[in-house]
């Protein structure tokens, strides 16, 4: 039972630890600037993870190594392969290890970031970490390394003002959550990097995430017949007969976007599905009739619907596309999976875990904070493999994924206070 005594102390322990955060922000705001600064494309994320263990070993937490290993997650259900080597690549966690009897948390960040090609189109370095008022900018800047040193700051601010969390706290640097996650934070959980509560700090604009839609990637290779331009009556254009079957796909796109309705994913989104038809390339020389195109296309699906009802859905659509066209029949398109696959995820918005964590957040930011679900993927999915719950909460972005991404400054700073709340209400502390 919580005393009124108790109850205050934990009142004045947190007011003292939001207005550590808010004096000492810039420190915060340093730190996301170098991380920034840091290029992590995809497989680079070496770099990264240094810069990651010198920032949790200067608070004072043990840092272990995570190697993943594909023998290790290859026949995991939620492994999908980003065609990359492991080879010379590492997670890093930071541990305050805490006792066995009170709640665990992990916060979770990943390390890598999508390339900010074509530069030319930023009006910023993408690399630069420059700031404008309230806005940072550069590659990465909200997806998601103010995440990660929000993580940091969090647990910083408790430790540098003598307060010890009672249970385990994991800070998770992880790799490739941008191409599936099996690397990153699947390899750590398969190494038994477990805890009682899970959050991942993607920039989710303050609002708590509990679900998020179903991804396969797929490509669709039409087979043309070449000729010489001058000659082109005798070959078949790859490319134009592609555009019956992208034609198809766009009606699919457009027809699912009115049907397919989750209502978390709605109200995070603004459409509950999308199918994304990402890149076309046909032909080899101008002064030649294509003789194959390549389509490769993003869908995302609902939880109420299956990968294998998804890839059914999309053969037949493909098929149909070629019914009619006499080199089609007789040359069907063919369909391939690749890459990122994941069964749709939703977690109960009711379960004691996420209602524990919405009452914190709304008492930091006072205000009500908004549960959803979000169209695009998220390593918080690969808690529901363990019976673990976990959630999505973070800063502001703008722009991910394109040019001049930024994030919002106050919006991390009031996501470290949340954090710090939440380990303070979760994992309970004591004081020097």
């Amino acid at each position: 039972m919580v005393t009124g005594r108790s109850s205050k102390l934990t009142t004045d322990t947190k007011q003292k630890v939001q207005d550590y955060i808010e004096e000492n922000k810039e420190q915060l705001v340093d730190a996301i600037v170098k991380a920034v600064q840091i290029p992590s494309v995809i497989g680079n994320e070496q770099a990264m993870a240094e810069y990651m263990r010198k920032r949790y070993e200067e608070i004072g937490l043990e840092v272990v190594e995570v190697h993943p290993e594909y023998e290790k997650v290859q026949d995991h259900p939620a492994f999908c392969s980003s065609g990359l080597s492991f080879e010379g690549r590492k997670n890093i966690i930071g541990i305050w290890e805490g006792n066995e009897d009170a709640p665990s948390l992990t916060l979770n960040g990943h390390m890598d970031v999508v390339s900010p090609e074509p530069v030319e189109n930023w009006t910023k370095d993408p690399w630069g970490g420059e700031i404008e008022g309230n806005k940072l900018y550069g590659r990465g800047s909200g997806d998601m390394k103010a995440g990660l040193m929000a993580n940091w700051f969090a647990l910083k601010a408790l430790l540098d003002l003598g307060i010890k969390p009672k249970g385990k706290v994991l800070l998770q640097s992880v790799l490739e959550e941008e191409a599936g996650g099996a690397g990153g934070t699947l390899a750590c959980l398969e190494d038994g990097y477990l805890t009682d509560g899970f959050i991942a700090t993607e920039p989710h604009s303050l609002r708590l995430t509990v679900a998020h839609a179903g991804v396969l990637y797929f490509r669709v290779k039409v087979i043309g017949k070449t000729a010489h331009a001058g000659l082109a009556h005798l070959g078949v254009n790859a490319i134009s007969k592609m555009y019956k079957v992208y034609n198809a796909l766009e009606k699919l796109s457009e027809k699912r976007a009115k049907e397919a309705y989750f209502e978390l994913f709605h109200k995070g989104s603004g459409q509950s599905v999308h199918m994304n038809l990402g890149t076309l390339v046909g032909g080899d020389w101008v002064s030649n009739v294509p003789g194959e195109a390549v389509l490769e296309c993003r869908i995302g699906f609902i939880p109420s619907e299956t990968r294998a009802e998804i890839k059914e859905l999309i053969q037949k659509t493909v098929q149909e596309a070629a019914k009619g066209d006499e080199w089609l029949e007789q040359h069907p398109p063919e369909v391939e999976w690749y890459g990122w696959t994941t069964e749709a995820w939703n977690q109960d918005p009711e379960d004691p875990y996420v209602q524990a964590f919405k009452k914190t957040a709304e008492n930091v930011l006072e205000r009500e904070v908004e549960i959803g679900g979000r169209a695009a993927g998220n390593d918080a999915r690969f808690t529901q493999y363990y019976d673990r719950p976990g959630l999505v909460f973070g800063p502001r972005c703008t722009n991910m994924h394109g040019p001049d991404e930024y994030v919002e400054i106050d919006s991390v700073i009031d996501t470290a206070k949340v954090f710090a709340a939440h380990i303070i209400d979760w994992c309970g502390v004591e004081e020097d």
